[in-house]
């Protein structure tokens, strides 16, 4: 079924899905402007070039990875209705493993396409940033820490 914004999700009467995409939108510009330039600008779209790799050499396991780790926090967008803490357990349980197979495949495979090589460089540099503040995060969401940004 299609649902279009001026009627109801269901379970959630009386509340549109132009209302939710304004919730989700305004817990985004809540949340320190650095936060929304890394997420929007870097975060994002880095790990979304994974795709442009996927016939390299572990260029499957690196775009599942990468993306993978971004997937689940659509579900969690929705379901919360804006960012929150949460969203870094998947970053963690995918991106450790992927910083987990760039390291040694970067090491062991000196052939790699330039500007593959150059993506791995980035996508490891940005991950690895990213993990540092995600396992902060995660270890305060398991800590009792579910406030959604903006509320």
């Amino acid at each position: 079924m299609v649902y279009c914004s001026d009627r109801p999700i269901p379970g959630r009467q009386g509340n549109t899905v132009m209302k939710l995409i304004a919730d989700i939108w305004n817990s985004f510009r809540s949340m320190p402007l650095w936060v929304q330039v890394w997420v929007f600008a870097i975060l994002v779209p880095v790990n979304s070039a994974a795709i442009f790799f996927l016939t390299q050499p572990l260029g499957w396991w690196v775009g599942v990875l990468a993306i993978g780790g971004m997937l689940p926090n659509l579900v969690m967008l929705g379901a919360m209705r804006g960012f929150s803490k949460g969203m870094a357990l998947s970053h963690v349980v995918a991106w450790g493993p992927l910083v987990a197979l760039v390291i040694p495949g970067l090491l062991a495979l000196p052939d790699l396409a330039p500007a593959y090589r150059v993506f791995l460089w980035i996508l490891l540099a940005v991950d690895l940033v990213s993990l540092g503040f995600d396992v902060v995060d995660t270890v305060k969401w398991f800590r009792g820490d579910r406030a959604v940004a903006g509320r």
